[in-house]
C-alpha cells in the first residue's frame, strides 16, 4: 500500500536547493519565520556525504526546522521520516525527528506525539541516520503516535542538547511504510504465504493448517485467495475463513470450517452448491462444534441422491443435528431412475420378514418397494443377503405362503439416509425438497429414534414422499408440512404417489397440508397420533373413485385422529401386515380413537364410505373404537353410509364387538345416519305380545343389536281396550336373520310407543 501512489498524494518535503524559504526554524505554519537569510544557515550546493545539504550551528536548546509543506495524515497510513546528519565542529548535540501536528483549523493536536526518540552524534564527520514513523495507530515500530485527529504535519528534524555545534543535513525524506504493516492490520492471513500453492495440483493442506493456526494467533481470519487448492486430507478451520479460491478433497476427506458454518461458506469453498452441500452435511456429522447446518435459503440443484452416511462415513449417529433453511432440487439424470428387479422366492408364515431362496438376490436393493400377490401395502426391503439368498422385509406378509414372483423397486431420493444402521435426534426443518416429477424425497434410516420433518415442502415426488424401511420412523415427528402431489391432474385410480409410511411406533403426524396422492400416509406400528392434518385427494370426475388418505395396518392401533380435515378421501383399517391374518387370539381391531374430525367429499357415488374396516383373515371383531363429534358432510350428491366392512377378504364377527361408540356426529348428505348408542323410538299401533324394533340400519359396520341399556315409554302402554298397563317387557337381543333385531316382550298383547337404546356391543 502507497498513498502517493494509489490516492496521489504528494509526501516528500522540498529539497534544500529549492530555497531555504521553504522550510520554517520554528512549527512551519504560515508566517513563521523561514531559514532563509539566516546568519546561522546556509545551503551547501557539494558535500562528500550528502551532496546538497543544509548547514547550521545550533545557537538556540532546541533548533528546529520544519517543513511549510503540508503533509497530508491520514488514519490508517503510515509515515517514516528520515533525516542524515553530521556535525563539523564545535560541541556535538543531539537529533531526533519531530512535527507539527495540525487538525483541519491548523491548530496544534496537543495530544500527538510530536517528537521522536532522540540520538546523539557520537563525533566529527561520521553521519547518522535519525528516522521515525508517523501514524494514527499505536503499533509496534511506530514512534510518533498521531492518533485520527491531525489531518497535516509539518515535518522535520530538532536538534537540542549543547550550542555551539555546526552540522549538515541531508535532504529530509519522506516515505509511505504503510505496507510494512498492513499484515497486522488486516483481520485475515492468506494461505498463500504459508506455502499453499493453488494450482490444483500440490498438496497444500498443510499451508491451510499452518494458515489457521497463525489465523487464530492473531485473532484474525483466514484468506484462500484466488486459486484451486488441492487438499488430500482433512481440514479444520477453528478461525474465519474466506474463500475467494476453490479447494478440491477426496470424498473421504472433511473440511470444517467451525467458525462460519454454513451453506454459503461451502459453496465459495467448492465452487459449487451440490458439492458444498455435500461436504457441509458431512462435516455436520463429524465435527461436534456445530449442531446445526444452514443453508442460507438456497437452491441447491442436485444431480443424484444425496447419501448421508455415506458421505459421514458412519452407519450408527445418536448425537442431535439440524439441517434447515434452503432448497434441495432434482436435476433430471440417470442418476434417478429406480431399480426395478424381478425375482421368484419362497415365504413361509414361520419366518414372517424374511423371503427364501431369492433368485438372482444381488440385483434386489436395500430399499427396495416390494409387490406381488398377498403382499400388503409400502412393504420394503430391509437387508439382502446375498450369501444366504435371503432378503429381510419390513413387514409381513399376509398371503404369499409357497413360491411366487415379487417385483422389487428402488425409488431414489433427494436425501437419503437408509445407509445409516441406527440414526437418532435428526432434525430437518425449513426445507423445499423440490422433486420436480424426477425424485422421490426423503428416505428414513433403518433404525432410529424421535426424527423431525416440520415446516418442509415436498413438492412433486416421482413416487413417495416421506418412505421408511425398517423402524427409522419410531417416535417420528411431522410437523407442518406441505406435500404437492406430481399427479395434480391424474384421475384417483390411476396415482401411484404415497406421501408418507411408517412401520414403527408412536408417529406424530401434525398440522400438515397433503394434496392429491394417491394415499397420503401407511401406518403400521402402533401409538400414532394424527393432529389437525388437511389431506385431500379428490379429482375432477363426477361420481368418481376415492382412495384411502390414511390406512392402518395394524388391528390394535391405539391411535388417535383428532382434527383433521379428511377431503374426499377415507381412513382405511386393515391387517395386511400380518402373516397370520385370521383372528386366533390377543386384540383385534380396536384401540382407535376418531374424534372432532371434518370429513367431506363431493361428486362420488352413494357407494362411498369415510370409514373402512378392511379385515384380511377370518374372526375380527371391533374391540375399542370411537367415532364422536365429527362432522360429515357431501356435496354434489349423497351417499349411502359414512363406514363400512370391506368384505373383500373377510368380514366381522358382529357377536363379539365390545366398548363402541359412535356418537354425537353430524350428518350432512348422508342416507343413513350411524349411531350407537341408538336411542330408537318405536311406535307400536297394534296390540301384540311382542314388539320387534329394527336397530340394523344405524349400527355401525353392519353390527349386531347387541345390547339393550334403556327402555323408556313414552305415554301410555294399553291394551285393546286402551287400558293402561303397568307391566315391563323383557328383552330379547341378536334377533332377525341378521341379528340386529330387538324384540321386547309384554305378559299380553299391548300398543304404544317406547324409546329403546340400543348398542352394537357389549359396552364392558
Amino acid at each position: 500500500m502507497n498513498k502517493a501512489v494509489t490516492d496521489g498524494l504528494v509526501l516528500m518535503p522540498p529539497a534544500f536547493e529549492a530555497g531555504l524559504n521553504l522550510w520554517s526554524r520554528e512549527d512551519g505554519r504560515p508566517g513563521q519565520g523561514s531559514w532563509a537569510n539566516q546568519p546561522n544557515a546556509a545551503f551547501v550546493p557539494a558535500d562528500q556525504d550528502f551532496g546538497g545539504c543544509l548547514e547550521i550551528q545550533k545557537t538556540a536548546a532546541t533548533t528546529k526546522l520544519r517543513c511549510f509543506q503540508q503533509i497530508p495524515c491520514q488514519p490508517g497510513m503510515y509515515l517514516r521520516v528520515t533525516a542524515r546528519v553530521k556535525c563539523l565542529s564545535g560541541a556535538l548535540p543531539e537529533v531526533r525527528i519531530a512535527g507539527y501536528a495540525a487538525a483541519a483549523n491548523g491548530s496544534n493536536v496537543a495530544a500527538a506525539v510530536q517528537t521522536g526518540p532522540s540520538v546523539a552524534l557520537p563525533g566529527y564527520g561520521q553521519v547518522v541516520t535519525v528516522s521515525a514513523i508517523i501514524g494514527s495507530g499505536n503499533r509496534g515500530g511506530v514512534g510518533m503516535v498521531w492518533g485520527t485527529a491531525p489531518v497535516y504535519g509539518h515535518l522535520g528534524i530538532d536538534l537540542t542538547g549543547p550550542n555551539g555545534g555546526i552540522v549538515r543535513i541531508d535532504d529530509i525524506t519522506v516515505e509511505d511504510v504503510t505496507g510494512v504493516f498492513l499484515r497486522n492490520m488486516l483481520t485475515w492471513v492468506d494461505v498463500r504465504d504459508y506455502g499453499a500453492r493453488g494450482d490444483g495440483v500440490a498438496d497444500d493442506t498443510a499451508a491451510f493448517v499452518a494458515a489457521d493456526q497463525a489465523a487464530g494467533q492473531g485473532q484474525r481470519s483466514v484468506l484462500v485467495s484466488a486459486g484451486t487448492y488441492r487438499l488430500t486430507g482433512n481440514v479444520t478451520f477453528a478461525s474465519d475463513v474466506r474463500f475467494e479460491g476453490t479447494v478440491t478433497m477426496p470424498d473421504t476427506a472433511r473440511l470444517a470450517c467451525t467458525r462460519n458454518f454454513d451453506m454459503n461458506t461451502y459453496t465459495a469453498a467448492f465452487g459449487s452448491e451440490e458439492t458444498g452441500f455435500r461436504k457441509a452435511v458431512q462435516a455436520l456429522f463429524a465435527f461436534t462444534d456445530h449442531a446445526e447446518l444452514d443453508l442460507s435459503g438456497r437452491r441447491i440443484a442436485l444431480a443424484a441422491p444425496v447419501d448421508v452416511a455415506a458421505l459421514a462415513g458412519l452407519t450408527n449417529y445418536q448425537v442431535r443435528r439440524v439441517i434447515r433453511n434452503g432448497q434441495l432440487e432434482a436435476v433430471a439424470g440417470a442418476a434417478w431412475t429406480p431399480a426395478v428387479t424381478t425375482s421368484v422366492a419362497t415365504y413361509a408364515t414361520s419366518q414372517p420378514t424374511r423371503l427364501t431362496a431369492v433368485a438372482n438376490v444381488a440385483n434386489i436393493l436395500p430399499g427396495s418397494l416390494v409387490t406381488g400377490t398377498g403382499v400388503g401395502r409400502e412393504v420394503y426391503v430391509r437387508s439382502v443377503n446375498v450369501a444366504g439368498g435371503t432378503v429381510e422385509l419390513s413387514q409381513p406378509l399376509f398371503a404369499a405362503a409357497g413360491t411366487r414372483t415379487f417385483t422389487f423397486q428402488r425409488f431414489r431420493y433427494l436425501v437419503d439416509l437408509s445407509g445409516f444402521e441406527n440414526l437418532g435426534r435428526l432434525e430437518l426443518r425449513s426445507l423445499d425438497f423440490d422433486c420436480g416429477g424426477i425424485a422421490s424425497g426423503l428416505m428414513l434410516p433403518r433404525i432410529g429414534l424421535a426424527l423431525q420433518v416440520e415446516q418442509c415442502n415436498f413438492s412433486r415426488p416421482r413416487d413417495r414422499g416421506i418412505t421408511s424401511t425398517g423402524t427409522g420412523c419410531q417416535g417420528f415427528m411431522l410437523d407442518r408440512c406441505n406435500f404437492l402431489s406430481n399427479e395434480q391432474d391424474v384421475v384417483v385410480q390411476d396415482r401411484t404417489t404415497i406421501a408418507l409410511n411408517v412401520n414403527a411406533n408412536d408417529a406424530k403426524i401434525r398440522g400438515n397440508r397433503i394434496v392429491r396422492f394417491a394415499t397420503f400416509a401407511v401406518m403400521a406400528g402402533t401409538g400414532h397420533m394424527l393432529i389437525g392434518n388437511h389431506f385431500f385427494q379428490g379429482d375432477n370426475t363426477t361420481d368418481g373413485t376415492r382412495r384411502a388418505g390414511v390406512v392402518l395396518t395394524t388391528t390394535n392401533v391405539k391411535t388417535l385422529f383428532t382434527g383433521n380435515y379428511i377431503d374426499n378421501s377415507f381412513i382405511e383399517w386393515s391387517n395386511e401386515h400380518d402373516a397370520n391374518p385370521a383372528f386366533s387370539s390377543g386384540f383385534s381391531f380396536g384401540g382407535l380413537t376418531i374424534t372432532g374430525n371434518i370429513f367431506t367429499v363431493n361428486d362420488v357415488a352413494s357407494h362411498f364410505r369415510w370409514i373402512v374396516v378392511t379385515p384380511r383373515g377370518a374372526g375380527h371383531y371391533l374391540h375399542g373404537l370411537s367415532v364422536t363429534d365429527n362432522v360429515f358432510r357431501t356435496l354434489n350428491g349423497n351417499i349411502d353410509r359414512v363406514e363400512k366392512v370391506d368384505d373383500t377378504f373377510a368380514t366381522l364377527d358382529g357377536g363379539r364387538c365390545r366398548v363402541v361408540e359412535f356418537a354425537q356426529n353430524a350428518f350432512h348428505g348422508v342416507s343413513q345416519i350411524t349411531v350407537s348408542p341408538l336411542v330408537i323410538q318405536h311406535d307400536q299401533a297394534s296390540v301384540a305380545d311382542t314388539w320387534t324394533v329394527e336397530a340394523g340400519p344405524f349400527m355401525p359396520f353392519g353390527g349386531w343389536a347387541r345390547n339393550v341399556t334403556g327402555l323408556v315409554a313414552e305415554g301410555a302402554i294399553t291394551n285393546a281396550s286402551n287400558v293402561t298397563q303397568w307391566a315391563m317387557p323383557n328383552v330379547l337381543t341378536e334377533r332377525g336373520a341378521a341379528k340386529t333385531q330387538v324384540q321386547l316382550r309384554w305378559p299380553a298383547a299391548v300398543k304404544g310407543r317406547v324409546l329403546a337404546t340400543v348398542r352394537c356391543d357389549n359396552p364392558i
